[in-house]
């Protein structure tokens, strides 16, 4: 109690909530498999100084802290633990500076990633990570999982567009990482190392983040197959093409028919795998999209849509954002989020099937296969214990899978409470112990999400 009233006195009453209700309700993020405590009190800060004051207060009183953002993330790094403090970046929602003559916007951590994208684009700018997420989920908490998204085949992930960060540490002392120019190597990259670290080592307050001149609209071109073999080695022509698409996604026929039946689409009954293509460079996109076409066609495709236009590109692309609802109307979703070198995903997809043969459970594969970036999803009734325990084990597999095969077992998502049991075999005993060296380096007494990443 003492330790509500000091934050109470630092930050007000409206920022400090500790209705049962509404905490109950902060409680977790997406990932509904992993475990999530009852915290003491969410708070709200809204400015650094606040962000300082709470840290200060629960370093003192040695309660931990989770931060969390729009909670739309999918490995429980938002989850609370018994006894937290839940810090909220809901309010630290300002976009500070759009600068055209240095390509850079100045934002806080609680901004939603497609309020800058419109706001950007009004001064012919574009901030291209878009996680599937992207009309819900934050900076900041793009910033914490390193999240990609649907253009990180041409573009690269969140990481790749932060230019420099303003970070409360545990102690409360605030550090400024990067810096705003383009250039610039001086010391060790503590903003790479903050990017992705989700919430272990600070507290985002404010970020420098690169952007691009606006692209034209885009032009989209999607063709259908009769195995995923041949899917998969069209993807693989287009990136050794020389082409550079601004998107390239690809749904296995698992997928396309759970789509089909959520929502008439076209698509053959048969349809073994879905690749959906994307070309944003302006005059030069139609010619790229019939490239596209005609290396599909090259590589067994049944048929080829192309656009002509933006209205033409969104309906082909709207298969791709139906996979979220159209699978969780055949039950609880378990996603899986690893990625293999291209060459692999073959093996990977096929290893996918065999390990939902042999779990008996049904596992659908969409992803985005410019990058190797594949979203395994173990889909099964809850309500059936035996089904749920096959189906973790079958998460599982998937991930060993990945491994084997030279990839990650996180991609995009993070590793939260879902994954850490198999950080350590990805990352090997001495990289994991430097990792924690380095986590104590930052928050010395382990109070900063100390639940999440390593076991």
């Amino acid at each position: 109690m003492s330790l509500i009233a000091r934050l109470t006195s630092s930050l007000g009453e409206k920022a400090v909530v500790t209705d049962p209700d509404v905490l109950d309700s902060h409680r977790n993020d997406h990932a509904s498999f992993c475990t999530a405590g009852v915290p003491l009190v969410l708070v709200r800060p809204s400015s650094t100084a606040e962000v300082q004051e709470v840290l200060r207060a629960c370093t003192e009183y040695g309660v931990p802290v989770v931060t969390q953002g729009a909670r739309t993330g999918l490995s429980g790094a938002a989850n609370a633990l018994d006894g937290c403090v839940l810090l909220s970046t809901s309010r630290l929602d300002r976009i500070l500076e759009i600068s055209v003559e240095d390509q850079v916007a100045v934002v806080q951590p609680g901004v939603v990633n497609s309020v800058l994208s419109a706001a950007v684009l009004e001064k012919g700018l574009f901030y291209p990570p878009d996680p599937s997420s992207w009309e819900m989920s934050t900076i900041g908490g793009n910033i914490a999982t390193n999240a990609g998204g649907l253009c990180c085949v041409k573009y690269g992930v969140t990481g790749d567009f932060v230019r420099a960060l303003e970070v409360v540490l545990a102690s409360g002392e605030v550090i400024r990482t990067g810096r705003r120019s383009v250039k610039g190597v001086a010391g060790y990259d503590v903003t790479r190392l903050i990017v992705g670290s989700e919430g272990t080592l600070g507290v985002v307050t404010e970020a420098t983040l690169a952007l691009r001149p606006a692209p034209e609209a885009a032009l989209t071109a999607a063709a259908t197959f009769l195995s995923i073999e041949d899917g998969i080695a069209a993807a693989a022509a287009v990136m050794a093409s020389g082409l550079r698409p601004s998107l390239l996604e690809f749904l296995d026929g698992l997928t396309a028919r759970a789509i089909q039946d959520y929502r008439d689409m076209g698509l053959p009954a048969d349809v073994g795998s879905l690749l959906i293509a994307q070309s944003d460079r302006g005059p030069r996109a139609a010619a790229d999209v019939a490239e596209i076409a005609r290396i599909c066609t090259a590589f067994g495709a049944v048929e080829v849509a192309e656009a002509s236009d933006a209205e033409e590109s969104r309906l082909l692309l709207e298969a791709r954002r139906l996979v979220n609802p159209a699978l969780e109307l055949r039950g609880v979703t378990l996603v899986d989020d690893i990625a293999v070198p291209r060459s692999k995903l073959v093996a990977l997809l096929n290893g996918v099937g065999e390990i939902g043969a042999k779990y008996g459970v049904q596992i659908y594969c969409p992803g985005h296969v410019g990058d190797g970036n594949m979203h395994p999803t173990v889909v099964f009734d809850r309500d059936d214990p035996a089904a749920e325990a096959r189906a973790l084990e079958a998460f599982g597999a998937v991930m060993q899978l990945g491994l084997s095969l030279g990839g990650t077992i996180t991609g995009e998502h993070g590793i939260g409470k879902l994954k850490s049991q198999w950080l350590a075999q990805e990352l090997g005993p001495v990289g994991l112990r430097l990792q924690r060296q380095l986590k104590s380096v930052f928050d010395p007494a382990g109070l900063l999400n100390p639940d999440k990443l390593f076991l």
